[in-house]
């Protein structure tokens, strides 16, 4: 891939409160480029959802740090990186399937990772047992 036109980092504690804080950031950085109001609702979307599962599944039982990175390219293609050092996801395969969830409380829906797939044009998805999860999303803007 070519090189970025720009790109933003930002490191945010594993708080709830900070979900609505990076769904803004990167959909303030995204604006630079001028999406339309449903791109920018749909990486909105996907963003929360990605740090929502960082912040309930990722860092269940304590706290840390949630990376987020953010590129966009002269073809108008936005790829966000969302990284955490939690505990991993078994088997993300099984985790994709539109419904699955580990949470036994009932609260979660499994929609998550489906949710991420609607609204951006790809979704990698890589994790490692005790090291994290890492989540790439790329959606290319009209």
């Amino acid at each position: 891939m070519k090189r970025a036109e720009n790109q933003m980092k930002l490191y945010l504690p594993s708080l709830s409160v900070n979900e609505g804080m990076a769904r803004s950031a990167v959909a303030s950085f995204v604006a630079q480029i001028n999406p339309t109001l449903e791109e920018i609702s749909d990486i909105k979307c996907a963003v929360s959802e990605a740090v929502t599962n960082s912040i309930v599944h990722g860092y269940k039982y304590e706290s840390g740090i949630i990376y987020i990175g953010v590129k966009y390219y002269s073809d108008r293609t936005v790829v966000i990186e969302i990284k955490d050092n939690g505990c991993g996801i078994e088997n993300v395969k099984q985790a994709m399937t539109p419904l699955f969830t580990t949470d036994t409380s009932g609260e979660r829906s499994g929609m998550g990772f489906a949710v991420m797939q609607t609204f951006m044009d790809k979704l990698d998805v890589r994790s490692h047992i005790g090291e994290g999860v890492r989540v790439v999303m790329t959606k290319k803007l009209g």
